[in-house]
């Protein structure tokens, strides 16, 4: 049944395989079972039903994901458009949070309409594969950076922005300790090595007194104070349309970007840069955003920790799959899923990092036009703190590079619009 349903022998793979990368995946992206819940609960929402949605949220969005496409991404609400959420819908600009909710809802309607009608694909599909590159690399090193904040390695320091963190303290040491147990393994060819890795930095650090083990099993909270409490008439507000189109805006280049890395890490992209079975995977991820916001949580969307998880072998929807079943058994074991601390999950993200900024050999550092935008967009990912804010700004030096080169006849309309959508949306006129 599993052969028939992920073509497991065509990718290559195993079940044992999926069911590793599945767990790897899970680990690294489960922090958002606790960071959501505090995030959003900030608006005033119930952190209980909050912590439910967003379990349920991620297993829904996961299981689309891996049965509709056939992916190795998991889905679960995220970072960023939460923080949007919170700070800027609701307390910045005074909306309850039950209309943010309709706001969500009807921007994921809006995915779902650009997905059904293939606009969407269309837009990915227009992007230069070397500008892919980029977006692969820079989204490595925003990983990269959350990581070494994560491990406390790196820091905030009001004179340079960031700083060198404290070495000697005991999480940076397991962290630094944890992503060369990685390497050495990876180069011994180990099958796991990133959930090796987790699994060891968590232990040691429970052993060591750093880190508690929060038990084993508790009884879910109610759903009840979230779920169908948003406010889509309260939505459809003139005033909330820019909201709506920005929750759009940052959730299809997010996503986008996320989905060309995961699947070229994967080697699932065709040496032409077309991904096959892109359209299921942007119907199943606006698929997870309508859940979501009825379930009561911020916009679903493709994880980039999902890379991890192909860094251990996944291949299929298999490994979604397995995501999709540790996020519902996370509602009865939150108190032992919450024992891995961040910076055990820091190494394997550094690790994804690594293997993502090699799509940077790819790229044609003679040509300038090409050379530019691929270093402006790794660049302004971490610089920005945003993936939508780097894609953007590739847009927009892509195609200025190529205009004033004069070399019209390497764009493609698609490419051109997007440049000056990016433009008028970052103000910069």
């Amino acid at each position: 049944m599993l052969e028939r349903l992920f073509q497991l022998q065509a990718h290559d793979t195993t079940v044992r395989t999926e069911i590793l990368a599945g767990v790897t995946t899970f680990l690294t992206m489960a922090y958002i079972l606790f960071v959501n819940p505090s995030i959003l609960g900030e608006t005033g929402m119930d952190k209980g039903a909050v912590f439910v949605a967003t379990c349920l949220a991620a297993a829904f969005g996961s299981a689309v994901m891996g049965l509709i496409a056939n992916y190795p991404i998991a889905l679960a609400p995220g970072m960023g458009l939460n923080a949007f959420f919170t700070y800027t819908v609701v307390l910045g600009m005074g909306h309850t949070w039950q209309v943010a909710l309709g706001a969500v809802f009807l921007s994921a309607c809006l995915f779902f309409l650009l997905s059904i009608l293939r606009i969407r694909e269309a837009i990915i599909n227009s992007i230069p594969l070397e500008l892919r590159s980029a977006i692969a690399a820079g989204i490595g090193l925003f990983l990269a950076l959350i990581a070494l904040q994560s491990a406390g390695i790196v820091v905030d320091n009001p004179a340079t922005m960031v700083g060198m963190g404290d070495l000697g303290k005991p999480e940076a040491l397991l962290a630094i300790l944890g992503f060369f147990l990685i390497i050495g393994l990876e180069a011994r060819k180990v099958t796991g090595a990133v959930l090796i890795s987790i699994l060891a930095v968590t232990l040691a650090s429970i052993l060591l007194g750093i880190s508690e083990f929060g038990g084993v099993v508790s009884l879910p909270p109610s759903l009840a104070p979230t779920f169908l409490q948003l406010d889509i008439m309260g939505a459809l507000d003139v005033g909330l349309i820019s909201v709506i189109f920005a929750f759009l805006f940052v959730d299809l280049f997010d996503n986008s970007g996320t989905l060309i890395a995961v699947a070229k890490k994967a080697g699932l992209m065709r040496k032409d840069g077309y991904l096959p079975k892109m359209g299921r995977a942007l119907i199943a991820d606006s698929t997870a955003a309508l859940g979501g916001s009825l379930l009561g949580t911020s916009t679903t969307t493709s994880y980039i920790e999902s890379a991890a998880g192909v860094s251990a072998g996944g291949r299929t929807g298999l490994t979604a799959i397995v995501v999709a079943l540790l996020f519902l058994l996370a509602l009865f074991f939150a108190p032992l899923a919450g024992s891995v601390p961040p910076f055990a999950t820091a190494p394997a993200l550094l690790f994804v990092a690594v293997l993502m900024a090699s799509g940077m050999a790819e790229i044609d550092w003679r040509d300038i036009t090409v050379a530019a935008p691929v270093v402006v967009t790794a660049l302004a990912m971490p610089l920005t703190y945003s993936i939508a804010t780097g894609i953007a700004f590739g847009f927009i030096a892509w195609v200025a590079a190529k205009v004033l080169a004069g070399r019209w006849c390497e764009l493609n309309p698609v490419l051109v619009i997007l440049a000056v959508f990016c433009t008028i949306k970052l103000g910069l006129f």
